[in-house]
């Protein structure tokens, strides 16, 4: 298992995380130990949920799964969907967060969290309430880190320059949607997570399954991705050319499709870790695979060029200037 700092921090995590989104669901509570062991027989240190992952019995689950391991581990979870039917029981307000925070610790069953991570981005909510509050959890022992999921280049910075100027812990790590047919991060919060130390933790880097090899993008109506109302990904590009490329990568290889998608979100300049999803342990045990696999410098790139997104403005002309200034250079 190779292990990495998180963002600028000091806290070293593996570059797989395992997330619990199915511990209590479709994965019971012995399908969910069995996955669990093997994590750590691995050398997975990093677990992933949240407060709204199976109605609270994915925290529950985990917690129980962890007592008497519980410090070598780095448990991470979330704040901000509805926990209740209260106008209060939703959203990053200080009030949802601090009582989210106390939930989520007895669910647990421990003392602190490692990164507590808001589920995404509060637009009613001012960033110096939401950033207080978690602030106030950090100097207050409950917290180690705090993080954010599915924010926008923009509103990330605001956040980061906002604690800075009002000397509040700030988001060390984002939660992003990532993988070969959805790499919307590429324009501009990847080149920020860079720039700033922010850690990147991937979810669903096999694209809701897609990446497998299951399905075709015409042969697929209940696939998580083509679900109604579901968070659609890979529209900018054709998924099924994709597809394609990565069979023809892993057969070449010799590995699992999933395992060379995995392992191709892993090797991203910038990328801290990726988050594995298993139902069951078969599931896993492939996934798990991904860290027994070595891809060249250029079958990375392969795979980078079938995949990657037309650069639009003003990106694309940022990056064109720099490979003029590059080609000057090379002139002199």
């Amino acid at each position: 298992m190779h292990y990495r700092r998180l963002g600028r921090t000091g806290l070293v995590v593996s570059e797989a995380c395992m997330g619990t989104m199915t511990f209590g669901g479709v994965a019971d509570a012995a399908e969910a130990e069995r996955i669990f062991a093997r994590c750590l027989d691995r050398g997975i240190n990093f677990f992933d949920t949240a407060d709204v992952y199976t109605d609270g019995r994915s925290e529950e689950i985990l917690g129980k799964l962890m007592q008497g391991k519980r410090d070598d581990l780095v448990i991470a979870t979330k704040v901000y969907n509805a926990t209740g039917s209260g106008p209060n029981d939703m959203g990053l307000s200080r009030k949802h967060i601090l009582q989210a925070c106390e939930a989520s610790l007895r669910r647990l069953g421990t003392d602190y969290i490692d990164l507590y991570q808001v589920h995404a981005d509060d637009r009613e909510t001012p960033l110096e309430e939401t950033l207080s509050a978690l602030d106030r959890l950090v100097r207050d022992g409950k917290v180690r880190y705090i993080g954010a999921s599915n924010h926008t280049a923009w509103r990330l910075n605001d956040a980061l320059w906002t604690s800075e100027t009002h000397g509040l812990a700030r988001y060390e790590c984002l939660q992003p949607l990532y993988n070969l047919i959805e790499r919307g991060l590429d324009a501009e919060v990847l080149p920020l997570c860079r720039a700033k130390g922010v850690g990147v933790i991937v979810w669903s880097p096999l694209a809701g399954g897609w990446l497998t090899g299951k399905y075709r993008a015409e042969a697929a109506p209940d696939a998580r991705l083509n679900q109604p109302g579901g968070f659609q990904m890979g529209g900018a590009v054709d998924r099924d050319r994709v597809l394609d490329v990565l069979l023809q990568t892993a057969k070449a290889i010799g590995a699992s499709p999933a395992q060379v998608a995995l392992r191709w979100v892993m090797d991203q300049d910038g990328v801290t870790c990726a988050i594995l999803g298993a139902r069951n342990l078969a599931q896993l045990e492939d996934n798990l695979g991904a860290l027994d696999v070595a891809l060249e410098r250029e079958t990375w790139k392969v795979l980078d060029r079938a995949s990657r997104l037309p650069l639009t403005y003003p990106t694309g002309i940022a990056i064109a200037m720099e490979r003029r200034r590059q080609a000057h250079r090379e002139q002199l």
